[in-house]
């Protein structure tokens, strides 16, 4: 990713379109703390060899010798891939491969799945994924029909609006206003309360499209989210900056697989007590200039 990242700014400068093209660190999904600055190092994670779980769905893992993890392809410095070489980035992608690492699979043995958010519980239940880790809240709705191990990161649902809007100052001044979000995920109750028109579509990217072309007045999500689009589309959209919930993401799996939940568990708490969890946070939504956040506590059950 670095070698891909420092040949697209070096054809960018050839081209004298860096600005346009380029944005801050040569591609949407980079991690560069500031324009012209060097991005953090990604922490490397140690494989585990002889690794004791008795789960189910991990035994299959090994027999096919891939893990597949369900991710997100379209959130900046979180879930992102670089549709020219297949390769994801983010701070979500860290944490499925911290994951990974202590279930005993090397980067090259991860499959990545796709999904948006309202194909998250239908493919834990199916089995078509082993894990899910991509800006998933936890709730007990949710809880009803997957499993989650974490919290991993809290965020809260805020709003991205055009960088010049004096307007839209918080959820309660939507009322009337045309607020996009993605279809199944909680942002929709969230913020139908505050009486917005609500336009919906699979992918956030998808609305920040709209946003930019003023077919609507704000897009709402949580914050961590909105921070990666706006570092993207930087100086033209804004994150109004007033949260109005409280999300913990976590990671979702069969809600029958307590080893294998255990099991991820431990393995956030090691890369959480060991720094790998700060050092990819720097290296990933640090990007947005914002400061790495408290390390929530982890929920065992």
């Amino acid at each position: 990713m670095r070698t891909s990242r420092t040949l697209a700014v070096a054809l960018c400068a050839v081209a004298l379109t860096a600005t346009a093209a380029c944005g801050k660190d040569g591609t949407p999904g980079g991690s560069a703390a500031s324009s012209g600055g060097s991005a953090p190092a990604l922490p490397a994670y140690t494989v585990k060899t002889d690794v004791k779980v008795e789960s189910t769905i991990l035994a299959e893992a090994r027999k096919r010798g891939q893990l597949i993890i369900g991710a997100k392809a379209d959130q900046p410095n979180l879930g992102w891939e670089d549709v020219a070489t297949g390769d994801r980035s983010g701070f979500d992608i860290e944490i499925a491969k911290m994951i990974a690492a202590d279930l005993g699979f090397t980067p090259q043995q991860i499959k990545w799945q796709t999904l948006v958010s309202s194909q998250r519980e239908p493919a834990i239940a199916k089995g078509q994924i082993d894990f899910y880790v991509g800006t998933y809240s936890i709730n007990d709705e949710r809880k009803k029909s997957v499993s989650f191990a974490g919290p991993y990161y809290i965020a809260g649902q805020d709003l991205l609006v055009k960088a010049d809007n004096t307007s839209i100052t918080g959820a309660e001044s939507t009322g009337g206003k045309n607020v996009c979000t993605a279809t199944g995920s909680t942002s929709i109750k969230n913020i139908q309360q505050y009486n917005p028109k609500i336009t919906q579509f699979d992918t956030y990217s998808a609305c920040v499209e709209k946003l930019l072309s003023g077919e609507v007045d704000a897009v709402t999500t949580d914050d961590a989210i909105l921070k990666g689009y706006a570092s993207k589309y930087a100086p033209k959209l804004k994150v109004v900056g007033k949260p109005f919930t409280k999300e913990n993401y976590g990671v979702g799996l069969n809600k029958d697989d307590k080893a294998l939940r255990d099991a991820i568990s431990d393995a956030l708490k090691a890369h959480e007590d060991n720094g790998d969890w700060k050092k990819a946070y720097d290296a990933t939504l640090g990007a947005s200039g914002s400061a790495a956040p408290e390390v929530p506590a982890l929920e065992r059950y």
